[in-house]
């Protein structure tokens, strides 16, 4: 949602701590309640109390259930999935790859018809109409929208490196609203707060969302949070100091991605469905509400 955002980095857990037994390359202060093998978030599965490995929970071991007694899930509820862990991460870089070749073959007509922009005109492009007119759609395809080769690399590094984790430790469907809305949210801000004319294109609303929830997460799990907090800060100091960064965008999404993050890792096993669907209502309320004031001041 910006012209450069700050490069993300992966996130580290503390110095020292164990390995996941399954990817060792992993570091982790989690283990398996039932066999006491330590397990990235990738493979966590929640239980009743703390979380399983995915080789205890499918033989049910020290319990005497069969495989199909228990589901696997994540630590947000999620259904663990077999196959690709990144397949949703995947395909938004595949997205915002595809929208990026078509600005290469026709950049006018693409970035016109897809760029965020709140009221005509948005020089040098010539809009006809833009969000305050009912073309809402621009919130949404804005985010996957960029016009420079290291606009999109700096963003699809950081959805890349802050995705894969997250996806896993979410499930895909939590993964993928959290990113959306707070892709969203990020264009709503920019919307509200930078002036109408101004046209606002890239993935960094939903990246800096990612950011946030990671943040969640890892304080959630009792990891480390120097790394991913001097990764934030980082990013914030040049999204202040660069010129031609959406702030507002950043913003937006960074707000929207650790509010829906902690409602989803948080929530309370007994009410969790509740929790969590109200937390991305809510989040997609305010944008609502944002969007429709800002339409009503600019009519």
């Amino acid at each position: 949602m910006d012209q450069a955002p700050g490069s993300p980095d992966q996130p580290q857990a503390a110095q020292g701590l164990p390995s996941c037994y399954r990817h060792p390359g992993r570091e982790t202060g989690i283990s398996c309640t039932r066999c006491e093998r330590p397990i990235c978030p990738e493979c966590m599965v929640s239980a009743s109390v703390g979380f399983q490995c995915p080789e205890c929970v499918r033989t049910g071991s020290g319990t005497g259930h069969a495989a199909s007694a228990s589901r696997p899930r994540t630590i947000a509820g999620g259904a663990v999935t077999a196959g690709d862990p990144r397949l949703i991460t995947k395909i938004l870089i595949g997205l915002n790859l595809a929208v990026f070749i078509a600005v290469l073959v026709d950049r006018q007509r693409v970035v016109s018809e897809l760029i965020l922009v709140g009221a005509w005109p948005a020089p040098p492009y010539f809009v006809v109409d833009g969000v305050a007119d009912g073309q809402w759609y621009r919130l949404l395809t804005s985010a996957f929208l960029h016009q420079e080769i290291w606009h999109i690399a700096f963003n699809m590094l950081g959805l890349w490196w802050l995705g894969g984790p997250l996806e896993a430790a979410l499930g895909r469907l939590r993964y993928l609203s959290l990113f959306l809305l707070s892709a969203l949210a990020g264009s709503a801000a920019a919307y509200l707060l930078a002036d109408p004319t101004t046209g606002t294109l890239g993935a960094s609303g939903g990246v800096f969302g990612l950011l946030g929830a990671t943040v969640v997460l890892m304080r959630r799990l009792n990891y480390d949070m120097r790394p991913v907090l001097a990764l934030l800060v980082l990013n914030l100091l040049f999204t202040f100091t660069w010129g031609g960064i959406s702030w507002q965008a950043h913003v937006g999404g960074l707000v929207a991605g650790t509010a829906i993050a902690f409602g989803m890792v948080h929530a309370p096993r007994e009410r969790r469905a509740l929790v969590q669907y109200g937390t991305c209502a809510l989040v997609l309320a305010v944008i609502v509400v944002i969007v429709v004031l800002r339409t009503a001041a600019l009519s």
